[in-house]
């Protein structure tokens, strides 16, 4: 098994010598080959939305007929209107300032214009971060929002696999008790990975999370992830339910949720983004998920919501800029890993 997340034994300990261990849980690259076998995968989940979008620079001209063509494979490709227009833009001054002639240099520029855009929503995932002085308050408490068939609570049981296995002690919080099956779908996790998980029959999702939370402050746990039900934005009453999961988790540690993250999929397209918006709006999010990239044509989608979301900090300066934590391109533990703008580009216009 390969291993994203860091331990702080090694270089965190020069920048932080006085932080507590567990504060040096972050999203690391992994070894060299195996990021290698990584963008691999990721290259060929991308390359049905790559090869649209690739076919534009076949021609010998570049000019207004190429530019046109960009727009609407880039807009096929559910990159948005206004990151569409963004990236046009860009792409058009980097043509100029680098004097192309080419059109297949075109595409590296667009790379490059796409990696910028991308670039504000990498980050990190920290666990442990919220320590004062040295000596952590509590667990790092994570609840995981999203629609039935994203992937959920697949992702949440990747994600634990990697946190146990880089030495952090991790409850499971089974808060979705109106999907049949979601809590056994949990445990099967929990039993693979060693971990513990609080659940109950029929329970009520708050219960359950305050319950998960209040345990790990005691037992000692690092991280509390609460898997919440798969719900649409449309269903206002589960939308309501979300906003009191989140506030009932806070009245067993008034800094949680540390983290709040929606898993989307990106087969999706725009809609992945109507849903960013919403759950943001219930929750204020601070990551995304984001899955099965594997085979879509609507890969660009991370364009729209890479706009939206400096929209959104210019709007709200004092929110935590919004991070796209990880996708991912397969079922396989390996096929989740930290998502990085230049080797998204990269991987989308191999």
């Amino acid at each position: 098994m390969f291993s994203f997340f860091k331990k702080k034994s090694s270089a965190l300990d020069a920048t932080a010598p006085d932080a507590a261990p567990l504060a040096a849980l972050a999203v690391g690259n992994g070894a060299a080959p195996e990021r290698k076998s990584w963008l691999t995968r990721l290259t060929a989940g991308l390359r049905k939305t790559g090869s649209n979008i690739s076919q534009v620079f076949t021609g010998t001209r570049i000019d207004e007929a190429l530019y046109e063509e960009l727009e609407s494979a880039l807009l096929m490709a559910d990159a948005g209107t206004k990151a569409t227009a963004w990236l046009l833009e860009d792409v058009k001054r980097r043509v100029k300032a680098n004097k192309t002639t080419e059109p297949a240099a075109v595409k590296a520029l667009l790379a490059d214009a796409l990696a910028e855009l991308l670039l504000p929503l990498e980050g990190a995932l920290q666990i442990g971060q919220h320590a004062a002085g040295g000596v952590p308050k509590g667990p790092t408490v994570i609840m995981v929002a999203g629609v039935n068939g994203a992937g959920k609570t697949t992702s949440i049981g990747k994600l634990t696999a990697h946190l146990a296995d880089s030495g952090a002690s991790v409850l499971l919080a089974a808060a979705d008790t109106f999907r049949a099956a979601a809590k056994e779908q949990l445990a099967v996790w929990a039993t693979r990975n060693t971990v513990e998980i609080i659940s109950q029959d029929g329970g009520d999702p708050a219960a359950v999370s305050f319950d998960a939370v209040s345990a790990a402050r005691a037992r000692g746990r690092d991280v509390v992830l609460v898997d919440t039900a798969g719900r649409l934005p449309t269903q206002l009453h589960l939308m309501d339910e979300l906003r009191k999961i989140k506030r009932v988790i806070a009245k067993a540690d008034a800094a949680a949720p540390h983290e709040l993250l929606l898993v989307i999929d990106g087969n999706t397209g725009q809609n992945a983004l109507a849903q960013t918006k919403a759950f943001d709006e219930a929750l204020d999010l601070t990551g995304l998920i984001i899955t099965k990239l594997d085979g879509t044509a609507r890969g660009g989608v991370l364009a729209a919501i890479a706009m939206w979301a400096s929209e959104r900090q210019a709007a709200k300066p004092t929110l935590r800029p919004l991070a796209v934590y990880f996708v991912g391109v397969g079922e396989k533990l390996e096929d989740l890993e930290r998502f990085n703008a230049r080797e998204f580009a990269q991987a989308l216009l191999d």
